[in-house]
């Protein structure tokens, strides 16, 4: 009788619980649009002690380049909430804040050392190579969901992010890591 009584009360409890809507695209493609919205503000955020840190003048000016491009995109992502009709409203994100915690400790444990430039150049480019898979995964929803415009929106920040880690790569082996082993050799 006591195994019956407890399955009437788990049928009861059953019925009054609403049943959740399975999850769609559309929702992962909300979720992972506000991890990006948090994940470019937290950039806004580290870029400028980035190129404060940096030694290299074209390595502080590529930050701060991207810097203003962040913020266009910033803008481009509020303009995809707005066409969902959704709040810009971001959601934390670990892989953002364990690669930005890497650039701080690296700017900490490296600093005026000659390899801090290299340094902070590949932790930009931990952070580029997160947001073109973001953006990627993000514009390739936005086209199987029909939502030609915010693809749009979302092509052109991934060009901007392919291109700065272009530039990034150029940089790094340019300059930056050449002149890391030439400091360490004249101080050896």
């Amino acid at each position: 009788m006591a195994k019956q009584a407890k399955k009437r009360t788990t049928k009861k409890t059953a019925a009054r619980r609403p049943r959740q809507a399975p999850k769609m695209l559309s929702d992962l493609f909300l979720e992972t649009l506000k991890d990006i919205y948090f994940a470019e503000n937290k950039i806004i955020k580290t870029l400028p002690k980035m190129a404060k840190a940096a030694h290299s003048k074209d390595l502080a000016a590529a930050f701060n380049k991207h810097l203003r491009e962040t913020q266009g995109q910033v803008k481009r992502l509020d303009q995809i909430f707005k066409m969902l009709g959704k709040p810009a409203r971001g959601k934390p994100c670990e892989a953002i804040n364990g690669i930005t915690d890497e650039g701080a400790e690296i700017m900490k444990d490296f600093k005026n050392a000659p390899a801090l430039d290299a340094g902070l150049l590949a932790a930009a480019q931990a952070v580029e190579h997160y947001e073109i898979s973001r953006y990627g995964t993000l514009r390739t929803w936005a086209e199987e969901l029909g939502m030609s415009e915010a693809a749009q929106l979302l092509q052109a920040t991934l060009e901007e992010e392919e291109a700065t880690d272009h530039t990034l790569s150029e940089l790094a082996t340019s300059v930056i890591n050449l002149e890391a082993e030439e400091e360490y050799r004249e101080a050896a």
